[in-house]
Order: C-alpha cells, then structure tokens, then sequence
C-alpha cells in the first residue's frame, strides 16, 4: 500500500490514476493504492506482448549550444556571421537585425565586461573583509567600477551598428530563432551545419542488450528496490519490476521514480524472496532481463 498523491502515476499501468480505479482507498483520512500482495488488491490487464509492440525511437541530437564560455563565445560569432549570410534564404531577414545584435551583446558580456568584472569583484572582496577586521586610521575609499566600453560600430563600409544593451532573455531569442530556422523548408542539412545548430548525433542505448542494474535491501523492516536509469533516462518511461517469493514470477510494479519500496508483509518463517527488472518504453519492453537480486526476509 502507497500513499496517493495529486496528479500520480500509476506503477503497474504507466498511465495516470483514474477515478474508479479498483486498488483505489481513502484510509484514515488520506488516499493510498494498493499492491500486489494487499488485501483486496485487482490485478491490472495484461499489458499489449512486446514482441509485436516494440518502438522504434527516433535518432536524437545533442545540444548545439556550447557548455564553456570560450566556446560559446566562438558559437555567437559564427552564428551571427552566418545568419547574415543566410538571412535571405531562410526568409528571416525581418528578424536577422534583431538576433545579430542579441549575439553581439552576448559576446561583449561573455567575452570583454565578465572577464573585467572579476578584478573587481576581488577588490570588493576585499574591501568588506577589511571594512569588518582590517587595521588603519584613514578613512575607507568605496571601490570603482569602470565597466569596459561597448564595441562602437564597425567603420565604413562596416554593416554593424554599435553594440547596445538588450532586453532580458537574449539568449532564449536566439534559441527560438534558432527553432524557426530549422523548421523551415529552406534549411537544408548543410546550412544547418554551418550555422552550428544541429549537434553530434546520439543514437541512445542498445534496446537488444540494455540491461537494468539494480540492489536490494532492507531498510525499516521492508524491502527496497535501489534502481536507476542507468544513465538512459531520456531514453527510457519505465522499468517493470517482478518479484518470485516462492510462487513464480509476478509483477511487483511499474516504476517511472528510481528507487521502490515492496511494502508486502515479510512471512513468518525465514524465506528467500528474488527480485528482477527490465526497462519499458512506452508498452513495450526493451532490454533483458536482469540479473536477479535476493534477500531474505521472516524468520
């Protein structure tokens, strides 16, 4: 039995709790659903065999924006360099202006006034530090910020203004500019290259050999299920987890949360009881089993 919060999700379907739900209860004042082993408990419908309902998942691309500050900096450049270039074609020359003036706002920041704001921050440091247990009889001096200049406009037959503060959010421009580019009909494969905006391709895990990697323990007389995702999750909507205390395999849960508690009685008599899972995507699974886990409870 688990508590039942708004908006859940339901371990053995993958799908959101609905009203008349079965293993639904209201108990002492608060919501729960129960488990395979509780008392009253309805076994789910068998999910769809997912021999013949097995999905397909679409090659993904990494982030083309850049993580580190100097490489960012080279992605602006080329990206307003190239947009320039590429403004006519793509039908984008109404916003070209716009975004090459959010890039080149974004260089002067990332590149020229940040780096010049450290010094500073230092001596600012400093100062509180010797404000509050410093020695000396003068009197204390506030220290001086002199942010760089901005960049003035390129000179004749230069085709940039100067830069100029933007408004919030340039950065989040760009990348929806960057959305509209490339739904775009005229924004072939090779442009995309050119103007940085497409990243290495990520084909994801292995789906004929991706195994889940779980432990199990006791913690406050139950038994948990350590799991994770493996480093997959993107990839990946849930694991079904089957337990075997000494009648066969059944279903224990499907989880979409790592980490699970089996909140079933531990028996009388000391026993073994065998756990294993395997990941889903959708309702098919994918992977192999994995290896089985013990523990031994009662007694």
């Amino acid at each position: 039995m688990q508590p039942l919060r708004f908006g859940a999700i339901n371990p053995f379907t993958g799908t959101p709790f609905v009203f008349g739900d079965p293993n639904l209860r209201f108990i002492n004042g608060m919501g729960v659903y129960l488990e395979p082993g509780d008392p009253g408990f309805t076994p789910y419908p068998t999910l769809s065999d997912p021999k013949t309902n097995q999905k397909k998942r679409k090659m993904k691309h990494n982030s083309y924006y850049p993580t580190n500050v100097p490489a960012q900096i080279l992605w602006l450049t080329n990206f307003y360099i190239k947009i320039l270039e590429h403004a006519a074609s793509l039908g984008v020359s109404a916003q070209a202006a716009g975004i090459v003036a959010d890039c080149r706002w974004l260089i002067y920041l990332l590149g020229t006034y940040q780096p010049a704001q450290k010094p500073w921050s230092k001596s600012n440091t400093d100062f509180i530090r010797d404000a509050q247990r410093g020695v000396g009889e003068a009197a204390m001096v506030l220290p001086v910020w002199n942010p760089p200049a901005l960049p003035a406009a390129e000179p004749a037959p230069g085709t940039l203004p100067a830069v100029v503060p933007r408004p919030p959010g340039a950065l989040d421009r760009i990348f929806s500019f960057v959305q509209v580019i490339q739904e775009s009909t005229a924004c072939t494969s090779q442009l995309c290259t050119d103007l940085g905006i497409i990243g290495t391709q990520d084909a994801g895990p292995d789906y004929e050999t991706l195994q889940a990697d779980f432990k199990v323990k006791i913690v406050g007389g139950q038994v948990f299920i350590d799991w994770g995702w493996g480093g997959h999750g993107k990839y990946l909507d849930m694991i079904q987890i089957q337990v075997d205390r000494g009648q066969g395999w059944t279903d224990l849960a499907y989880d979409t949360t790592p980490g699970y508690t089996d909140t079933a009685p531990f028996p009388a008599a000391l026993t073994t009881w065998r756990y294993r899972a395997i990941y889903r995507v959708g309702d098919a699974q994918v992977g192999v089993w994995s290896a089985e886990q013990t523990v031994n409870v009662g007694g």
